[in-house]
């Protein structure tokens, strides 16, 4: 059971709560009022672009940067890459990287449990932002990120962050709007692309720890609160696939399918391939597969256990002799994957022909598997056929 927030006058975080409300407040009020004063006198197609263009360049610093990069190490990048996701990422004013990280990471580990800094069990309000705006009796170090600082370009990050997320965040906008349409330009450069960015950049990011913890599909584990959620995909560059992503974390793909929206994988693999990012690590598609049966098996079981009258026995037997299959298959493909990849680490001490043997029995097991993981479908559509 988790121990409830005190949220109480001596509990806020006063600068973190003024300036969150402060930003919002001026977008939902002060945004309009100034568009219908003086839209007319201004570009107005010209800040509609910075408005896009600056929520792209902070949006990417958190999640490609922040996010995948430092948080999950799922790649790893050249220098420029890191300045530029250090330097996009400040601009979301969501903490230095290495504060970020360290409590993403927290949060991975303690799930919905008392150390879990977004904790949904704790509410909607408190997960999306209520643990900013209020402190908590949490630990607080940088431990879970010692490989992070020895990186010098992200400990000159952490020290100036604000300062940097202020001048390209504010300051850029605003000095952009100056050179558009002069003083009332760069008003409108500070509340559009500055301010009103800020924002829809901040609830983006927060509807990820409270929305897709609520509303969406469990596809891979129900072990946790995550969810896959298409639509929140749409507005943070991918990362709605959440039930995939704390199953497999460490995966530079949040969206897997080839269908799925997720602008932050093709960029990682875009820099790859002109030698900007290396060491995309991905799931095997069979590891995938064996969950996404896993989650289905769970349900097709609850299904079973609330159904009063007996299901057809030969079914019931087919679909009981495949997963018998299934599991055998998985545990020798685990097996030979785990012999090859040992192989591959000591390749100099075996010869080419030992290489080559092993390779063929890894190949041999993904085969099986495979067969196995068609003909369990082939079986569990039978048999749930007979449970409708």
């Amino acid at each position: 059971m988790s121990d409830q927030p005190s949220y109480s006058l001596q509990t806020i975080n006063w600068g973190r709560s003024l300036f969150l409300t402060t930003t919002f407040l001026g977008t939902l009020i002060g945004v309009p009022i100034f568009l219908w004063f003086n839209l007319s006198e201004i570009t107005g197609w010209a800040y509609l672009l910075m408005f896009v263009g600056f929520f792209i360049f902070s949006g990417l610093g958190i999640t490609f940067g922040y996010h995948r990069l430092l948080s999950h190490r799922a790649f790893e990048a050249s220098w420029p890459v890191r300045l530029l996701s250090l330097l996009s990422g400040a601009t979301a004013m969501e903490d230095s990287a290495l504060n970020w990280c360290s409590d993403h990471r927290r949060h991975h580990k303690h799930t919905d449990h008392d150390h879990d800094p977004y904790n949904i069990q704790l509410g909607f309000w408190h997960a999306h932002i209520g643990w900013i705006m209020f402190r908590r009796d949490l630990e607080k170090t940088l431990d879970n990120v010692k490989d992070l600082e020895r990186d010098p370009l992200i400990r000159w990050q952490h020290r100036w962050w604000a300062v940097i997320g202020i001048g390209l965040g504010f300051g850029l906008p605003t000095l952009l709007g100056y050179m558009l349409d002069g003083v009332l330009g760069a008003w409108a450069g500070l509340l559009i692309g500055g301010m009103a960015r800020l924002v829809a950049v901040h609830h983006c990011t927060f509807f990820i720890n409270s929305l897709c913890h609520c509303i969406g599909k469990q596809p891979y584990s129900s072990t946790n609160s995550a969810r896959d959620s298409w639509l929140m995909a749409l507005f943070t560059f991918g990362e709605g696939y959440h039930n995939y992503h704390h199953q497999f974390q460490y995966d530079y793909r949040n969206g897997v399918k080839g269908w799925q929206f997720d602008p932050t994988k093709w960029i990682a693999w875009a820099l790859s391939k002109i030698g900007l990012v290396s060491g995309l690590k991905r799931v095997p598609n069979e590891k995938i597969m064996l969950a996404e049966i896993r989650q289905k098996d769970l349900l097709l079981s609850q299904k079973l256990s609330s159904r009063p009258h007996p299901v057809c026995e030969k079914a019931q037997a087919l679909f009981t002799d495949a997963g018998e299959k299934l599991s055998d298959a998985a545990k020798a493909w685990e097996k030979a994957k785990g012999e090859y990849g040992r192989a591959m680490k000591r390749s100099l001490d075996l010869t080419k022909d030992q290489v080559a043997e092993l390779r063929a029995q890894f190949d041999a097991a993904v085969t099986e598997l495979r067969e196995a993981i068609h003909q369990w479908h082939a079986a569990h559509q039978q048999f749930a056929g007979h449970l409708a």
